[in-house]
């Protein structure tokens, strides 16, 4: 997909390019940054991902914290009727009629509130923070603290890795969904840069404006290839930029995760 997004857009109809760009460029890439829907989509799908990732981690975090404590009362009875709802549930229609009665729908928090935990996740968290000693619980409560403060500055601060897999998973998520965005939105502002990317991809309604770009330069040809190819790794790039910094604790929250599971 690299190569071809910089390739002559002739070259490749013709099935010229193969593993080495051929008439290389950077047409395909201005013609996709010129279209200002792109760009406002691109900013929705940042603010959606930032926005819905605190909201996923932060609340999955607070849902797995209580049940991770034996102390809880009634603890398997939440734990029951929690993962009851990773086997049953309402389907499409209920949920729309859910986020309609709400006042949600054609708004940002249509995309951010529905998801806002995923029940895996939070028995992925709640499985990591039961391993966390009760003896640091004790000793924080006999030196006054309650337990805000220890899940604060005790648990939370030692589970680095699994709050860094958390985010990961979330902000993965939220990046590729399109989704719920074309069942609750219909403001083409608020569409996250997914839904525009599904209509280059599959509808190629991007067409017109690639042979517009080919236009401006008669030596290098921008072809509808070239600009599905260029949306798609500029959408991948964010996700492929944050990977390498976080990659340590993804793969330690997960092995923990499943060995205490």
């Amino acid at each position: 997909m690299a190569i071809i997004s910089v390739s002559d857009g002739l070259l490749v109809s013709r099935g010229d390019v193969k593993f080495f760009p051929a008439g290389f460029n950077w047409e395909a890439y201005k013609t996709v940054l010129e279209d200002p829907a792109i760009i406002r989509s691109y900013g929705n799908t940042f603010v959606y991902t930032l926005l819905g990732t605190c909201i996923n981690v932060g609340l999955t975090a607070l849902c797995a914290y209580p049940l991770s404590r034996n102390k809880l009362y009634g603890k398997s009875v939440f734990t029951f009727l929690i993962i009851l709802t990773m086997f049953f549930h309402g389907g499409i229609i209920p949920n729309y009629l859910v986020v309609n009665n709400l006042g949600l729908l054609d708004s940002m928090w249509a995309i951010l509130l529905p998801p806002a935990i995923n029940v895996w996740y939070m028995i992925m968290m709640r499985t990591f923070f039961s391993g966390i000693p009760n003896e640091l619980h004790e000793s924080a409560f006999i030196d006054g603290a309650n337990d805000v403060h220890i899940f604060l500055r005790i648990v939370l601060p030692l589970s680095m890795p699994v709050l860094a897999t958390m985010t990961m998973f979330y902000a993965v998520w939220h990046w590729n969904s399109f989704f719920p965005a074309m069942i609750y939105l219909n403001d083409p502002k608020l569409f996250p840069v997914q839904i525009i990317m599904r209509k280059i991809v599959v509808a190629g309604q991007m067409g017109n404006q690639s042979m517009a770009a080919s236009g401006s330069d008669m030596t290098v040809l921008v072809s509808a290839e070239n600009i599905k190819y260029a949306v798609i790794i500029i959408t991948i790039f964010p996700i492929l930029a944050i990977y390498p910094f976080i990659q340590k604790y993804f793969v330690k929250g997960v092995m923990v995760g499943s060995l205490k599971g």
